[in-house]
């Protein structure tokens, strides 16, 4: 079962982010520092200790929340709902969007679980009539 944190909490937006590092199943260094160069962390208020704490807290739960599907962990897209929902706000959506596809892009490779993942996040927060006007 995967934790579960405040709307909007730095735990939230941090798993996120931790999320779309890992959902590829490598944690790659270009991935580390497209996060530190988004200074996304600055912006939900998270220190690189806390965020490798949650880092590992999210892979602790990965482990025992999820589906392996050729030695891969897999998260159900109910899993990855719920976690999206976790974050409410339309500024803090558009950041972690825009932070997540950085990340996705950072080894110049759209592994399917990113792309489940940010197509999960954009549907799901775009669907929302503040999204749309926030991002004008």
């Amino acid at each position: 079962m995967m934790r579960t944190y405040a709307v909007n909490s730095p735990q939230a937006a941090g798993r996120l982010l931790a999320l779309m590092m890992i959902v590829d199943g490598n944690l790659a260094s270009s991935e580390l520092q497209a996060l530190q160069h988004s200074r996304i962390l600055d912006h939900i208020e998270m220190d690189v200790p806390e965020f490798q704490r949650l880092l590992q807290e999210l892979c602790d739960d990965m482990l025992t929340a999820s589906a392996t599907v050729n030695g891969a962990v897999q998260l159900s897209n109910p899993v990855i709902d719920n976690l999206l929902a976790e974050i409410a706000d339309p500024d803090l959506r558009r950041k972690l969007l825009h932070a997540m596809w950085k990340i996705a892009d950072a080894d110049g490779w759209l592994a399917d679980g990113e792309a489940v993942l940010l197509t999960r996040a954009s549907n799901a927060w775009s669907a929302e009539t503040n999204f749309h006007r926030h991002t004008r």
